[in-house]
């Protein structure tokens, strides 16, 4: 499939398409005390526009929006200080936008999260991999195709099954395919279907 060559609307909905059907098929259709099970389903959007990245000036500005999809591990431990901390699966798929090129993305990253009893609150982090269908932008080369993805998520209850939140997204190879290969952050906000 050619993206480029799409128009951008045409395009947005294939990928949306594409990207649904791999969160639907990758759900588990039912679940055991010892199964990974499926917390959430949601949709980010990218908000503002970031010119540098960790470290680094970023030649390119970078939009990224996608749906995710978040499981969750059999590990969980309540702590002392009451907060309760457990492992988890953070997965999306979605569009990444240059100036001039699009590419798929695709990722998964397992997070720790901490949540407080009442589920009011909830913080997670994690470092994952990520993939692009194309890596060299017009202005940015992110040296090969699969990226280490680095995670930080926020997540607060709207009305009940509903959330919201703020992820933040950094995606670099590391220098792993080249020296002075420059990633992208992404600042994104969004809305999730609690299971």
């Amino acid at each position: 499939m050619n993206i480029k060559h799409q128009g951008k609307t045409g395009a947005t909905a294939t990928v949306f398409a594409v990207a649904l059907t791999m969160l639907v098929l990758v759900a588990p259709g039912h679940s055991q005390a010892a199964d990974i099970e499926l917390q959430s389903v949601g949709f980010r959007v990218q908000i503002g526009e970031k010119s540098h990245v960790i470290g680094a000036l970023q030649p390119e500005s970078f939009h990224e929006s996608d749906v995710s999809a978040v499981f969750g591990f059999p590990w969980e431990r309540q702590l002392q200080s009451g907060w309760i901390a457990r492992t988890r699966l953070v997965t999306h798929a979605g569009v990444l936008r240059g100036q001039n090129d699009t590419a798929l993305v695709a990722a998964a990253i397992p997070t720790l999260a901490l949540s407080t009893q009442d589920g009011s609150l909830l913080v997670d982090t994690g470092l994952g991999l990520a993939w692009l269908s194309r890596h060299r932008f017009a202005l940015q080369d992110f040296g090969g195709p699969l990226q280490f993805a680095l995670t930080l998520g926020i997540e607060v209850p709207l009305y009940r099954h509903i959330a919201a939140g703020y992820r933040f997204m950094h995606y670099s190879d590391a220098g792993f395919y080249a020296p002075g290969t420059i990633g992208a952050d992404m600042h994104m906000v969004e809305l999730l279907y609690r299971f």
